[in-house]
Formats: structure tokens, sequence, C-alpha cells
């Protein structure tokens, strides 16, 4: 089989595959990557058999995501269940990382995203409403030490409450060419009112940059700030970031999604195996469009 393009061209090389819906923080800007009354997470079986269609169609990573997957007590089996020719990583919150990740780098995952969105402690509980900043950063440390690099933070700018923060996070990854910020423009899926445009972040950031390159796989620019690396994610109104979209999105309850930002398209693959499974991939594809264009 080769690898599948939707009717824009677009053709579809990343996998992200929700484990649970379930977190041990609440966020107050939570997507939950876009999931509405999920059902019972998928087994490690019907994962594995998502993976091997996904192998077969040339998808070349798969990206892991919840809710929170350190929740999940078979993580790790979870991981090594993934082929030999994906490449396999994880979004994590980072809180129940310290003890695992060297289990699983053993397991084969290759690298990290850990949210963090405030190195202040009384922020972070304000936005997460959990005291876990330091298990966070002993999360980060755990991630480094195993291996599991580049350690991708994702913080989530939010007007008001951290905006003010870039400049101790470029602090934090100075100089350690491991760790990579990532500054994550707000999705407004719930009743947080703290958007804030990042265009006028990245123009200062492009001002200040010694070296400005593009990532091939999202399109993104990575901008090289006084020995700090830093991305920017702006989905909102960009017409970019939906143009260069690799992704297909795998639910916590077994629904195919073909965008973050629609629910009204999804293809139900519970139960499905084999050629069933491989119909529904090409069915999720041919439903895929930007969703800003």
């Amino acid at each position: 089989m080769v690898r599948l393009k939707d009717p824009f061209d677009r053709p579809v090389s990343n996998l992200r595959v929700s484990l649970t819906s379930q977190c041990n923080l609440s966020c107050i800007y939570c997507h939950a990557e876009g999931e509405e009354r999920p059902g019972d997470p998928l087994s490690a079986g019907e994962i594995a058999e998502i993976l091997r269609v996904a192998d077969a169609f040339e998808i070349r990573h798969v990206k892991f995501t919840g809710g929170e997957p350190c929740l999940r007590q078979d993580l790790a089996d979870i991981v090594s269940l993934v082929p030999e020719r994906m490449e396999c990583s994880l979004t994590t919150n980072g809180t129940l990382l310290a003890d695992m990740a060297e289990d699983l780098a053993d397991a084969g995952l290759s690298r990290v995203n850990i949210s963090i969105d405030s190195l202040n402690g009384e922020t972070y509980r304000k936005i997460t409403g959990k005291d876990s900043l330091p298990d966070v950063l002993a999360g980060i440390d755990a991630a480094l030490d195993a291996n599991l690099v580049p350690v991708k933070l994702n913080m989530v700018i939010l007007s008001g409450i951290n905006d003010h923060e870039v400049g101790d996070f470029l602090r934090y990854v100075r100089g350690n060419r491991d760790l990579v910020l990532q500054l994550i423009e707000l999705l407004e899926f719930r009743d947080c009112t703290h958007h804030l445009d990042l265009r006028d972040v990245e123009t200062e950031l492009a001002k200040n940059a010694m070296e400005i390159f593009t990532r091939r796989m999202h399109h993104r620019k990575k901008y090289c700030v006084d020995d700090a690396e830093v991305e920017i994610v702006r989905p909102l109104h960009n017409t970019e970031f939906c143009a260069y979209c690799n992704r297909l999105r795998v639910t916590s309850d077994g629904k195919l999604k073909p965008c973050l930002l629609r629910s009204d398209n999804l293809v139900d693959i519970r139960g499905a195996s084999g050629e069933e499974l491989e119909d529904l991939f090409r069915e999720a594809v041919r439903r895929r469009e930007p969703y800003y264009r």
C-alpha cells in the first residue's frame, strides 16, 4: 500500500493516538484532543492493529496523547507495539514521568513533549488546579537522563496569566540543545478567555533571532534566540497551519478524527481490523479538508 493523500493533496504521515480521556490535572484551557463524551478507551490489542494499518499506509510517526497517557498502566507495553519503521513520541503533562522515563525509553519511545505553562508554582496551580510543578520539573530531568530528546516544552500562552513568563522559559532552555520551547496559541475550546494572538510574539522572536529555519514536517519556523530554540504553534485563522497538516487522529474510544477543530466527520473504527480497518482509514483521509483556507 502507498501513503494516503487527502482530496487537497496533503499526505498523511503522522498519527496521534489518544490513549485515555482521563487526566490528573484540570487545566483551564484543555481541549482534550477535541474529544466529546468519550467512551471506554482502546485496548492494547486494538491499538496494535491500528498501528499495523498505519504502518502499511507508510505513516512514519506516531504520537501518544491523552488525557494523560502516563495514567495507562500498560503504556510501556503499548510503546513496545509500535512498528519498527515508525518513530514514537509522547505528549504528557510530565507529572508522572520521572518514574517512567527509563522504562519508556527501553520500550522504544524516542522523545517527549511536556506541557508546562509556568515556572512559578502559584501560577502553575492556577492553570492546572494542582501543586505539581516540582513533579513536572523532575519529569523533564528524567526525560533528559533517559535520552528522550529533544524534550519539547509546550507552553500555552495565556494573556494576563503567563504571557510575562516567556523570558523565563527562554532562560530555562538556553544553552541546552536537548530542550526546545514551543509557544502555543490558545485554542478556545472551553470558556477560557485568555487568548493572545502570537503574531506579535513571533515578530519579536524573528527580530532577535540569530538563525531562523523551517521545520519540514509541520512547516513551522524555529527561531534560535540567544542560544535558545523556540517554535511557534499558531493554529487559529492560520491557512498555512492547515495547508501543511499531515496528521490523522485516533480518539481514545476508537474513532478516526480527520481534524482537531471538527467533530462532525469522525469515522468509527471500534472493533474493525484487516481490510475493513484499511478501508476506514481511506474514508477518514477522504474526509480531511483544511479548517482554514
